[in-house]
């Protein structure tokens, strides 16, 4: 996928061609085991505290110290992803288990310094992240002053895709209803606007320093309605045989994985 995104736009209008000249699917979607779509970024960045819903819920479970005054991050690692339809084992230290669907903008081309007013050109298309987190963990990083690096990486914590959509089928990333669903339950449905730091200022800030590369993502948060943030956050905490959907409305995507016991 690096190699096909860093040829170019030309590459992929070259691909959309041969796609549309075959005449029947040569595989049955469900003979296809789903990997990331960047399954080797050289950078994963996640946003936190990014919708304005999500750090109250935030503040009132003490999962927050400061409230930030720039775009702020953390790392998901490489060896964290897994694919549509893939399961996820629950490790057996963890009884809070939580999920963050998340808009994901995907790299394009080199990055470096930029302006805000060019930041959308070094997109090439955004994807969906449903990035589980063990809360007791959380909560014991966050009094420690460290990035709940642990809460967030565990293997399976990192769910992405099923595809990345191109830009030209995105009307405006800042009006897409981003939802959520276990066992065919809706638990959250918000849309992107309410975003606080928004790409051009994310790009802005982490290109000051950080070369960003081709296939390089950028997670923009988890917006409010997570289990943790609810009354009765027990009951809704993701257990072995929970099927769990992040999706978007429009342009329509599913992320879908199913909980399971070691």
């Amino acid at each position: 996928m690096k190699a096909l995104l860093g040829r170019g736009p030309e590459a992929l209008q070259e691909l959309a061609g041969q796609l549309e000249s075959i005449q029947a699917p040569t595989h049955a979607l469900s003979d296809v085991r789903f990997l990331p779509p960047v399954p080797d970024a050289a950078k994963f960045l996640c946003v936190g505290k990014n919708y304005r819903s999500h750090l109250e819920e935030l503040k009132r479970t003490d999962l927050i110290k400061e409230l930030p005054q720039e775009p702020t991050g953390f790392v998901k690692l490489n060896d964290c992803l897994t694919g549509h339809d893939r399961d996820v084992v629950r490790p057996p230290t963890v009884t809070h288990l939580d999920y963050e669907p998340e808009m994901v903008f995907v790299i394009g081309k080199p990055a470096y310094q930029i302006k805000p007013e060019n930041a959308l050109s070094y997109v090439a298309g955004i994807t969906i992240l449903n990035d589980l987190t063990c809360r007791d963990t959380q909560k014991r990083e966050v009094a420690s002053g460290s990035r709940f690096w642990t809460a967030k990486n565990a293997p399976g914590f990192g769910p992405l895709g099923p595809f990345i959509i191109t830009m030209d089928e995105v009307a405006d990333p800042y009006d897409i209803w981003v939802t959520c669903s276990v066992n065919g339950e809706q638990r959250m449905r918000v849309n992107t606007n309410e975003q606080i730091w928004r790409l051009a200022r994310i790009i802005e800030h982490f290109s000051r320093l950080v070369p960003l590369e081709v296939g390089d993502m950028f997670s923009t948060g988890a917006p409010g309605g997570v289990a943790v943030g609810k009354a009765n956050a027990e009951a809704l905490f993701l257990k072995p045989g929970d099927v769990v959907e992040c999706a978007f409305e429009s342009p329509a995507m599913v992320l879908r994985n199913r909980i399971v016991a070691p």
